[in-house]
């Protein structure tokens, strides 16, 4: 895990659900200084904190995880793909059975 991406990813995840240190604190059960540790690397959130904190901020732990570890992006992708293609109709997902029937060939 490269720590020097990581306090900046949870930073701006943070930023982008409009949250502050103290509300993402609040919600984790940890200070904000435990918080602002983990933003400026000086520390690693515990897996149970980290996948607390993907549920609050709306991705999946192995998309976060994704994020930090290359070898992990593709089981990422696979989940984000997983949950679009789930939502869909059954005609649509037929369409798109058969758009990528023709994208093998």
């Amino acid at each position: 895990m490269e720590i020097e991406n990581y306090g900046t990813l949870i930073k701006n995840l943070r930023i982008q659900n409009g949250l502050t240190q103290n509300q993402v604190a609040e919600a984790l059960g940890v200070t904000p200084g435990y918080i602002s540790n983990v933003e400026n690397n000086r520390t690693a959130m515990s897996l149970r904190i980290l996948t607390y904190y993907a549920r609050l901020v709306g991705c999946s732990l192995d998309s976060l995880v994704g994020e930090l570890e290359p070898e992990y992006s593709e089981t990422a992708l696979d989940r984000e793909l997983y949950e679009a293609i789930i939502k869909l109709d059954v005609k649509t997902k037929e369409k798109l059975l058969k758009t990528l029937e023709i994208w093998k060939k």
